[in-house]
């Protein structure tokens, strides 16, 4: 099987992410998982839960390009795009997948700035006198 191809996306983020067999080599921007993400736990297991719900973390090689964002968000536009990159090449996988609202792209970006708003909705300080 060749490699899969898939685009996640979260925020502002970009993952451009390459699925192929393997032995469950990670590379995100030239680097390996714990090289690029250091010491978060919790974010690391953001990443490569796709592969632990479909039981591939020890099969599968990904291959991966980030950009825009923060280290979160572009961990969790990773997860969208492992995930989608998996649920095209098996559909058992799709199935795995789409009740852990893993299929699912994130909506929710940053609200735009209003003019005579000191934010989106943060209005300027009342004064009285």
């Amino acid at each position: 099987m060749a490699k899969i191809y898939a685009t996640g996306k979260r925020k502002s983020a970009v993952a451009k992410v390459w699925v192929s067999p393997g032995s469950g080599k990670i590379v995100i921007n030239g680097m390996d998982l714990n090289s690029w993400l250091g010491g978060h736990e919790a974010i690391k297991l953001k990443v490569v839960q796709p592969l632990l719900v479909t039981k591939q973390e020890a099969s599968m090689d990904v291959v991966a390009n980030t950009l825009g964002g923060g280290y979160s968000s572009q961990a969790e536009a990773l997860r969208h795009g492992i995930s989608k990159a998996l649920a095209s090449m098996d559909a058992d996988f799709r199935a795995l997948l789409k009740p852990k609202g893993l299929l699912t792209r994130d909506s929710r970006v940053v609200e735009r700035k209003k003019f005579g708003k000191r934010k989106a909705r943060r209005s300027p300080q009342f004064s009285k006198r």
